[in-house]
């Protein structure tokens, strides 16, 4: 039996009526939409299962807990229908309206985004001992609640690591030196901030709550800062100073920035082994992309808090003329242009074309990038590592060994290292090479 036929077993016994549709969404993370007929209605659910090639985080199980309890608390979120033991998932309503701003307004915009600052301020309002007692993640005492998530983020990529991560090394590492003091503040959190649909300027609902748990309040107005990159919210001065006008726990600017830091690391850590040790079911050049916009987003937040003025750019090669690049050439061309109807095997084809392209565009410029990573390292180690593996374990072993000392070097070698590695993902001005920094906290 399919996973869609026990899907629609399990909503004929559980939501009643006739399912009429079902079709897994094309996208990474197993979801599916299903449609039911109930009399002259159609009734629109979506069956969400776990997260595939990621560090184990949070149990699904606990998503499904912590989006009832939004709902029993008044929060505008998808009603959850229940639980499917096979394949592992829940079933929650579908919601309708927009997740960008394409063809709203600007008064539409703000209208929403005053709605949505309104939303989180409640959401924090809310009784962390009832979500404790369902069994949502919270910190043994308040002063804890800034750690939660990141522990389990660290913990998921500590279980899953599976070659040197000099990068993300140096950021937990100063994350451990420079802890934050949350000064007692706690409240259900959604963490991954800035996910709903909305409709004629209101919130229909607040969506994707896998990261949500008892945590530190100021999280929810940092998480939403790299979305909005791609869907733009607006200012953020503006939307933390409507969070203070619905009565949110006061906004500390320091603890916010912080957490921002704090968040960037999140794509990372979690598809660590996902692009080391890739299955065939993952998303590469989605995950590879994500981390190489945060990865940057994470060095520029850095350099921000260390007071560095300017991080500078890196020279692009000129391509090499390669053996293979006709082949290569003939490869992107060839997956541009077949067309397949399915459209979950049309998301497929489309991330083999955007793989052939990084490796069109690696072949070209791939060596002199490597050749300029290697040579940064010289400097800093007293050495040039021969090969990318040699010199990605010394400069582990560095950062942990540093303590602090070289900060503001690593974080320009990083840069540059990040800045090499997004001209490798497509063609220059393609959108997988295209970086898109956040709104800075001093600007």
């Amino acid at each position: 039996m399919t996973d869609e036929q026990r899907i629609g077993e399990w909503v004929d016994a559980n939501v009643g009526g006739a399912v009429v549709a079902i079709r897994r969404q094309p996208r990474w993370r197993p979801v599916w939409l299903v449609d039911v007929a109930r009399g002259d209605e159609t009734l629109e659910l979506m069956v969400r299962g776990d997260r595939t090639a990621t560090a184990p985080l949070f149990p699904l199980e606990h998503e499904m807990r912590f989006q009832a309890l939004l709902e029993e608390g008044g929060i505008p979120v998808p009603h959850v229908h229940g639980w499917i033991d096979d394949p592992r998932a829940f079933v929650t309503d579908r919601v309708g309206g927009e997740n960008n701003f394409e063809h709203a307004s600007d008064a539409e915009r703000a209208s929403v985004m005053d709605d949505y600052m309104g939303i989180l301020a409640r959401i924090h309002a809310l009784d962390c001992d009832e979500f404790e007692r369902a069994g949502i993640a919270r910190a043994s005492t308040p002063d804890g609640s800034s750690r939660v998530g990141m522990d389990v983020y660290e913990r998921g990529y500590r279980s899953t690591k599976v070659r040197p991560d000099p990068f993300l090394e140096f950021c937990l590492a100063w994350l451990a030196r420079n802890p934050l003091r949350s000064r007692g503040r706690e409240s259900p959190v959604v963490w991954d901030s800035g996910q709903f649909h909305h409709r004629d300027g209101r919130v229909v609902a607040v969506l994707d709550l896998e990261l949500g748990h008892v945590g530190d309040p100021m999280m929810d107005l940092a998480g939403f800062r790299m979305r909005d990159t791609v869907l733009g919210f607006g200012d953020m001065r503006t939307l933390y100073d409507k969070y203070a006008a619905y009565g949110g726990v006061p906004v500390d600017i320091d603890a916010v920035r912080h957490h921002h830091f704090a968040f960037t690391l999140s794509n990372q850590l979690a598809f660590h082994a996902a692009l080391a040790a890739p299955t065939v079911d993952t998303d590469y050049m989605t995950n590879m992309q994500w981390c190489s916009e945060t990865n940057l987003f994470a060095v520029e937040a850095l350099g921000e808090i260390l007071g560095i003025a300017e991080l500078g750019t890196v020279e692009v090669p000129e391509p090499r003329e390669s053996p293979v690049g006709v082949a290569h050439e003939h490869l992107v061309q060839m997956l541009r242009s077949v067309e397949v109807a399915d459209e979950f095997d049309r998301y497929r084809m489309r991330t083999a074309f955007r793989l052939a392209r990084h490796l069109q565009r690696f072949d070209e410029i791939g060596d002199a990038l490597t050749d300029a990573d290697l040579d940064d390292l010289r400097e800093l180690l007293g050495r040039r590592p021969s090969t990318w593996q040699e010199g990605d374990a010394a400069l582990e072993q560095f950062v942990l060994a540093d303590a602090g000392a070289h900060d503001e070097e690593l974080v320009r070698l990083f840069h540059r290292r990040f800045l090499r590695s997004k001209l490798t993902l497509g063609p220059l001005g393609s959108a997988m090479a295209t970086h898109h920094p956040i709104q800075r906290f001093d600007a």
